[in-house]
């Protein structure tokens, strides 16, 4: 009798911690699930905002403040649509790929003869950043499927001319999926998912 009942209330004490740790882990699965979801939603909302914004296309190099660089906003290429959305939501995709590229060089495309990373323009190429989240595991299976789509995903196309592009889902209806790019008459939103060869759909 007295080894059992200490026993029994250690059990006691055991199962209910067990069920309140139960519980406060689904909440917080929960939460994360809602502010993942925010998140996206931030991003898309961050894309959408540079309509009228953004107006033109530029692809010149520009040397650029590290960390937070970024040309006039009036002015970009359609890498530009993602770095700003990210940074509307606090993230500095600028910084993210130079410390990446720093300590993974060779992980990332060689297509530009350089022998170290460049933090003025690494980030703003297309195929950087679809190495980045590779590399972080934030890229979905192709073929691209509409209902596995969400808002604030990125998605990457070669366009006529092997020239990489990206936009950003900014809103889905249905089948309808509307994306913010700069395809060169500054950010936009169209309906454009299946107009190019689909390279890559990555989800911040």
């Amino acid at each position: 009798m007295f080894i059992k009942k200490p026993f029994l209330i250690n059990r006691l004490k055991i199962e209910k911690m067990c069920f309140l740790l139960g519980i406060f882990c689904v909440v917080l699965c929960a939460d994360a699930g809602i502010a993942g979801a925010d998140h996206a939603q931030q991003i898309a909302a961050a894309a959408r905002d540079q309509i009228g914004k953004t107006i033109y296309y530029d692809p010149a190099y520009a040397r650029l403040a590290y960390p937070g660089g970024d040309v006039p906003l009036e002015r970009g290429v359609c890498s530009d649509v993602v770095i700003r959305a990210l940074r509307a939501v606090g993230v500095d995709l600028q910084v993210l790929i130079n410390q990446d590229m720093k300590a993974n060089f060779s992980d990332y495309p060689q297509n530009w003869g350089l022998s170290k990373p460049d933090p003025n323009i690494d980030h703003r190429r297309v195929l950087n950043i679809i190495a980045y989240y590779k590399r972080q595991k934030r890229s979905l299976p192709l073929p691209v499927k509409i209902d596995n789509l969400q808002p604030g995903d990125f998605i990457t196309w070669t366009l006529p001319g092997n020239l990489p592009h990206m936009g950003i889902i900014t809103d889905i209806q249905g089948q309808k999926v509307l994306i913010t790019h700069n395809i060169g008459q500054g950010a936009q939103e169209e309906e454009v998912l299946y107009n190019w060869p689909i390279t890559s759909h990555l989800r911040p």
